[in-house]
């Protein structure tokens, strides 16, 4: 079995937007796990802060994701979609944007950042950099991973050069990462995925998507994977950064499922089924970023006034499942597990 050095059976997952605290990250390197900073929606200058905050509390390997910016598309329906949401706007008493909503989320500047501070590991979701940036980055020593949904996503990953694959199944929480904004995405169950994942790119493969322990964990190992990643598992520990209200909804029993919607950011997004998915998420259009800049100051609203039903609330399958206490906890619980089951 091909293998990646320095990654441990259990990987956190790198949930942007501010739920991989450094503190998180470092408690899942020290219980033995690998831990994932996540560089979305950060500029390069708040990414190196929590590069360096990781870095004064371990020594081990960690690693950082970054989102890879897609061709620009959907602006045309943008727009409509705003209309759409005035009412929403009007309830939270906030003002949606109507300026360019479009941006490469400082892309150029953090690649930059990890070429001449580089970390372990580099992973990319929504797509792969270009091949002078692959280079770069390789060259500046850390071990390269690209998330992917299907074969032919992982079979051009590997093609490109990358190190590893993150083989992500439907069953995952957040953001699905697809290369194009407006594809659907596939319904391969993951355990299906990563094994015709492993014959096709012959990369080493971490396995995300829906894991609720370590028996999970295990059976991915099983079809060739070399470690799971898991998010949800992470939610309710006590290092995260996941919001009261968004923690509440994941403990209180109120919602029963999740889905994927393209509601709160343009792409595909699998979350707690709430009132605003129900409600917009027909008319969401294939626009990202631009969506989620449109709906940010609604979510915000949202959160802070403890509104659930207007929240991007980001979960997994397996949501119900996750875990509180410290993360060193859960991580060390997942990998005694994954070693009860034989993986």
């Amino acid at each position: 079995m091909v293998t990646l050095e320095g990654v441990a059976p259990v990987v956190q997952a790198p949930m942007a937007g501010g739920v991989a605290t450094p503190e998180l990250v470092a408690a899942v390197c020290r219980a033995g796990g690998t831990g994932f900073l996540a560089g979305g929606y950060l500029t390069a200058e708040a990414l190196a802060e929590r590069v360096a905050a990781v870095r004064a509390r371990i020594d081990g390997p960690f690693g950082v994701n970054l989102f890879v910016p897609g061709e620009r598309s959907g602006d045309e329906a943008v727009g409509a979609y705003r209309e759409e949401l005035a009412p929403e706007a009007a309830r939270f008493g906030v003002t949606l944007r109507t300026d360019d909503l479009y941006e490469r989320s400082d892309w150029e500047a953090k690649v930059r950042l990890l070429v001449a501070a580089p970390v372990p590991l580099v992973s990319f979701t929504f797509g792969l950099p270009s091949p002078a940036e692959l280079a770069a980055l390789r060259a500046a020593g850390s071990r390269l991973v690209a998330t992917v949904t299907t074969v032919a996503e992982a079979v051009a990953a590997a093609e490109a050069g990358v190190d590893a694959l993150c083989v992500q199944g439907p069953e995952a929480g957040g953001h699905r990462a697809t290369f194009r904004v407006g594809d659907t995405p596939e319904d391969v169950p993951l355990p299906r995925l990563v094994a015709a994942v492993v014959r096709a790119a012959r990369k080493p493969v971490i396995a995300a998507g829906g894991l609720r322990d370590g028996r999970d964990v295990a059976a991915v190992l099983g079809e060739g994977a070399v470690a799971g990643q898991l998010g949800t598992a992470f939610l309710l520990t006590d290092e995260a950064g996941t919001s009261p209200a968004h923690r509440a909804a994941l403990t209180a029993g109120r919602f029963g499922e999740t889905v994927v919607t393209r509601a709160f950011s343009g792409r595909p997004a699998r979350g707690l089924r709430n009132a605003f998915i129900d409600a917009h998420g027909a008319a969401a259009p294939p626009a990202y970023p631009q969506v989620h800049h449109l709906t940010a100051p609604l979510r915000a609203a949202a959160s802070r006034a403890g509104d659930p039903d207007a929240m991007s609330l980001w979960a997994g399958t397996g949501f119900r499942a996750a875990r509180s206490g410290t993360a060193a906890a859960v991580t060390r619980s997942l990998l005694a597990e994954v070693d009860a089951a034989g993986g």
